[in-house]
């Protein structure tokens, strides 16, 4: 069976970035024993990835780049905040360092996670931006299965695992 809508993709994949002085970067995988495994066309991957995949089947391998802007987008200069830093002592909590991941919420209760930037006298600085957003992503791996989606998994809007069994 090939990738399509409707479909459940069990892979493999290396993910790589390219640093300032153009050299590979590993950032993380997903291998045979914990595969990657996702419910194709439902908008739970990027589209440019899925795009890429359209059409491979089991055993077929892949390799591609996806640009910033068909990954995580650009670097938004708007996303850059100065968070009071009693935001985080007035429950006990500590100040945050420099380098560390935060998790925040919106006022509609939307979460989501903030990089520390700097640390300051009354405020902490944090970048909004996804971790990836401003990178290029290579991707290369190896399709492990390919079945058709249950309509329990079509109805929920993900996979149930490999199996289809999984997860719930």
């Amino acid at each position: 069976m090939n990738i399509s809508p409707n479909s459940v993709v069990a892979l493999t994949y290396e993910l790589h970035t390219t640093n300032e002085e153009g050299q590979q970067v590993f950032v993380e995988k997903a291998d045979e024993q914990n595969p990657l495994v996702f419910l194709y066309g439902v908008g739970m991957m990027l589209p440019k990835f899925e795009e890429h995949l359209t059409g491979l089947k089991t055993g077929d391998e892949y390799s591609f780049e996806l640009s910033a802007a068909d990954g995580y987008g650009e670097i938004d200069p708007g996303a850059f905040a100065d968070l009071p830093k009693t935001m985080f002592t007035e429950a006990g909590g500590e100040v945050p360092n420099v380098g560390d991941v935060i998790p925040l919420q919106d006022n509609n209760g939307n979460q989501f996670r903030a990089g520390v930037t700097a640390v300051h006298d009354e405020t902490v600085a944090v970048d909004l931006n996804h971790p990836m957003a401003g990178k290029n992503l290579l991707f290369s791996g190896v399709i492990l299965n390919v079945r058709e989606a249950t309509q329990d998994e079509l109805s929920h809007g993900h996979a149930h695992g490999v199996d289809g069994h999984s997860g719930h």
